[in-house]
């Protein structure tokens, strides 16, 4: 077998934080038009490492080998420089910025000092077409794009920069099953033409979809390198990342009892998002919204937590009716969001982790018009140590925190807060296996407490594994509801796909 050519090799990467050793001696080695595979549990150095590899760090010891010569990148442009693009999972766009402005943002064309727009809007043109989706404008505003379309111009961004080596953080995380398919495509074009990809996620089923080889990383260690991404079992993978075995399966739901409805929700619409929403959820029952990406679930759960003003319809929780649009009033009413876009909407990235966590219970740790920060990082540290979150400090900074972790932190917020009412929003988004299964076992703990939940998941076999009932969502409508046991993956992708309304 001939042995591939070699484009990156990194050896004995260190690089330690006040308190941490992030990475303590990781190789990688990714061949020319490879799509590599890296994969750990949330904390266990992946992102580290693409941030040293990406020259945002400066690695403590180790080497970097490119092309057959050792490198350093002081700065992310001289990785780039180098031909080295990251697209990370919480992206670095800009979002008062056009597309177009933000494809070629750092590498404007220009002739005689001059910027060129036209030629900036015809290159995002090319490439949004290259990828699948001629429809998004150059010119219209990112933030006018959903989360997905943002994703799109991420990749537009990256092919932009003529890169041979390209970084996938979890790329698939907001993208729908025919996206990730085009995904793909976009992928094999680009290994065909020589370009290596470096691909994270935390979606193990992708990885030998996609992959070539694979390197597990654990607590900040190369725990293996190498491996075929299409012949090694998933068990294998999940005890290299884990140290465990993890089975795949959902915690099993206690037999339904008659219990009294907590969450009424009415002919809730709101113009151009979603119309004529209604359903119900009683203590301790998980409601699960399925669709695609830009079906509305999102909007929904927003407009029920008075994130968005409702143009229309009622939110009543244990028979009190919410105002609209007032978040206050939906948490005075035990009501809790955790939100879709943790970072921008559920998180203060520049406060500790205690600060998100005592957040909406504030009033508890004042005394005199003053603060017992002593009390308030008490209680805080009891409820992520529940959660495992790691480093296991509660005043450390959450913007230091895996993508993961911080996810724990946004679930410890309302674990502290007590809620009736509990809105999850892509819980497991960019969570590793090990995290996503003491999630799932979380959810059914608090439902089994009593607390009503509604679940939204890009993942239909998450959705249908985790509720009890399930509310099938496309363009803004409910088009199906059942009991969750009625209803498989493909009866789902059928009735969000089709778009026939059908009960």
């Amino acid at each position: 077998m001939t042995e591939p050519v070699a484009l990156l090799t990194m050896r004995g990467i260190v690089k330690t934080f006040p308190g941490v050793r992030a990475l303590d001696g990781v190789d990688l080695d990714v061949a020319v038009g490879e799509v590599h595979c890296l994969l750990g549990q949330n904390g266990a150095g992946k992102s580290t490492l693409i941030k040293v590899l990406g020259g945002a760090h400066r690695p403590d010891a180790g080497s970097i080998v490119l092309d057959g010569a050792e490198v350093s990148f002081a700065t992310p442009h001289a990785a780039d420089g180098a031909g080295i693009a990251t697209i990370h999972q919480e992206l670095d766009l800009v979002p008062g910025l056009s597309v177009a402005e933000n494809v070629v943002l750092g590498h404007e064309p220009a002739r005689f000092g001059f910027t060129r727009p036209r030629d900036a809007e015809e290159l995002a043109r090319a490439l949004l077409r290259r990828l699948g989706h001629p429809e998004i404008p150059p010119r219209r505003e990112l933030g006018r794009l959903s989360a997905a379309g943002q994703q799109v111009v991420g990749m537009a961004r990256a092919l932009a920069r003529d890169a041979r080596l390209i970084v996938m953080d979890e790329p698939s995380a907001v993208l729908d099953p025919e996206e990730v398919r085009n995904l793909f495509r976009v992928i094999r074009e680009l290994t065909a033409e020589g370009v290596s990809v470096v691909y994270i996620s935390h979606r193990l089923e992708e990885i030998r979809a996609i992959g070539d080889r694979v390197t597990v990383l654990k607590d900040g260690r190369t725990v293996a390198r190498n491996l075929p991404a299409a012949t090694t079992p998933t068990a294998d993978v999940i005890r290299l990342m884990t140290g465990r075995s993890i089975e795949y399966v959902f915690p099993s739901r206690a037999a339904p009892e008659d219990s009294g409805v907590v969450l009424e929700v009415e002919a809730l619409s709101r113009t151009g998002e979603f119309a004529d929403v209604s359903f119900t959820v009683r203590a301790g029952e998980v409601v699960g919204l399925a669709g695609l990406v830009g079906s509305g679930r999102s909007e929904i759960l927003e407009t029920v937590f008075g994130a968005r003003r409702a143009t229309a319809g009622t939110v009543r929780v244990r028979g009190t009716q919410l105002r609209r649009g007032s978040v206050p009033a939906a948490v005075r009413a035990g009501m809790g969001l955790c939100p879709e876009e943790r970072k921008s909407q559920g998180l203060l990235m520049g406060e500790p982790v205690y600060r998100n966590v005592s957040l909406p219970v504030l009033s508890r740790f004042a005394r005199g018009g003053f603060l017992r920060r002593d009390a308030e990082l008490d209680a805080a540290s009891a409820v992520t140590a529940q959660l495992d979150v790691r480093p296991a400090d509660a005043t450390r900074g959450t913007a230091t925190l895996s993508g993961g972790n911080q996810q724990k932190v946004v679930l410890a917020r309302w674990l502290l807060r007590g809620c009736d009412v509990l809105l999850l929003d892509e819980p497991t988004r960019g969570v590793d296996v090990g995290a996503r299964s003491e999630i799932y076992a979380l959810v059914r703990r608090l439902a089994g407490q009593g607390v009503a939940v509604v679940l939204v998941s890009s993942e239909v076999p998450e959705v249908l594994g985790l509720a009890d009932r399930v509310l099938v969502v496309r363009e803004g409508r409910v088009v199906h509801t059942s009991a969750s046991d009625e209803l498989d993956e493909g009866r789902v992708l059928d009735l969000v796909m089709e778009g026939e309304a059908r009960v």
